[in-house]
């Protein structure tokens, strides 16, 4: 074990944010460019986008959950998260790469059905992602002990995260989306595969944790309460999915109804790339240097309910007014307070209420939160918004569910004072 790793300098936190940060860059220009280049280059339905869409949670449900179980057993390659995190990141560069190039791939097949190679791509992309997403989180929870260190542990990777998700809607404002894809396959790459070369995997991992007395083992693994955070967690994600994948029904209507078409596919473009980069600028600002130390003093369930109750607000805004670029801007800063927290305290409040030797299981577990809002978002919400006269029925949605989450995190109790202390006493196990 390197030096910077037994000490846990933020050199360390650092370097573990990397292999995450790679597949959330592939997720940001999934997001921001999948659903563009669908309706503006393969001029697909705003139904058939969902239904793109939800391949990817379908790979999802299987990949987070039987990877997380697999690289808790297997250990090869020198880690128990290494290889899934190699493998996921080479695999998901070449998706990318293949992203733009799904007319050529669907001419070289010789298939004819430009949607069947589109979800083909789409799924395998995501599945490369759900291969690589839950191990890059159980490795922060394996190397780092729990209390203030695993909250500085996943605050740390989205703040880095976040800010490599900015430079992405950043370089799709700028340079436009086919720039960024191929920027993307660099970053994915290099971020996923060399990382995890200098971090050393523990072989063994506890099964039980240190009781609040610090004094005996006991079972960590607390049912009542993960079901309560799922539920909140999934609420919290059908808001944040249904932005991502229908605004630019909004955006064309609101904003670009009577443009040309080739006007409105590169304003609206532009438009989606701003707005992401504004919402992962708040959220990779916040979680380090502001939701860290506040959840040290509060309690992470309080600053997370409360930074989605106005992430809601920031929703019904846009809904109700958001119908100038500008005003959408200035809102999705509001978003982003909670989209900070979403994507960072949760983990946190989760793997300290699980057994740590299962913690692939649990994170995959985890996922199916995220996962199966996503599917409801795709096949149910797509007709729904598809038929809806005026799309302002997007951010209603959207903030109705964040309204929800937050009031289901009220469920949630704080991790015992007693536990949190005795284990970032402890060191890394």
């Amino acid at each position: 074990m390197r030096t910077f790793q037994e000490k846990l300098t933020n050199g360390f936190y650092a370097l573990i944010s990397l292999p995450s940060t790679a597949m959330g860059f592939a997720l940001s220009i999934q997001i921001s460019a999948l659903s563009w280049l669908l309706t503006t280059k393969y001029h697909l339905d705003i139904h058939q986008v969902g239904f793109v869409w939800a391949a990817g949670p379908l790979a999802g449900i299987v990949g987070q959950v039987v990877i997380g179980l697999i690289s808790d057993k297997v250990w090869f390659w020198g880690g128990r998260r290494r290889p899934f995190i190699l493998i996921g990141g080479t695999l998901a560069s070449l998706m990318l790469l293949a992203l733009p190039n799904i007319e050529i791939i669907d001419r070289a097949l010789g298939l004819g059905n430009l949607l069947a190679v589109a979800i083909a791509v789409a799924l395998t992309l995501d599945l490369a992602i759900n291969i690589s997403f839950n191990p890059t989180r159980s490795i922060i929870a394996d190397v780092t002990p729990e209390g203030e260190a695993r909250t500085k542990g996943y605050t740390w990777m989205q703040t880095i995260s976040g800010f490599f998700g900015v430079m992405a809607y950043v370089i799709g404002a700028v340079a436009g989306n086919y720039v960024l894809i191929s920027v993307g396959v660099g970053v994915v790459f290099v971020c996923s595969v060399f990382p995890v070369l200098f971090v050393t995997e523990q072989r063994e991992l506890r099964s039980t944790a240190t009781a609040g007395s610090g004094e005996r083992p006991a079972s960590v693994t607390r049912w009542n309460e993960l079901f309560r955070i799922y539920l909140a967690h999934g609420l919290s994600w059908i808001g944040v999915q249904t932005m991502f994948v229908y605004i630019i029904a909004f955006i064309q209507q609101k904003m670009l109804a009577g443009t040309d078409a080739a006007t409105a596919a590169q304003d609206s473009g532009r438009i989606i790339a701003i707005s992401f980069a504004v919402l992962n600028t708040v959220g990779f600002l916040l979680p380090a240097p502001v939701l860290e130390p506040l959840a040290m003093r509060f309690g992470r369930v309080k600053v997370h309910l409360t930074a989605l109750a106005v992430m809601a607000l920031g929703y019904f805004g846009i809904a109700g007014g958001g119908e100038s670029p500008l005003l959408m801007y200035v809102l999705m800063g509001v978003v982003g307070i909670g989209w900070a927290s979403i994507v960072s305290l949760p983990f946190a409040i989760m793997t300290e209420k699980v057994d740590k030797s299962r913690m692939g299981f649990f994170m995959g577990i985890f996922n199916l939160s995220v996962v199966l809002p996503q599917l409801f978002v795709s096949l149910v919400l797509g007709t729904v918004i598809q038929q809806a006269a005026d799309k302002s029925v997007i951010f209603l949605i959207s903030g109705i569910a964040l309204a929800l989450s937050a009031v289901t995190w009220l469920l949630v109790r704080e991790p015992d004072a007693g536990t949190k202390s005795a284990t970032a006493a402890g060191g890394v196990q």
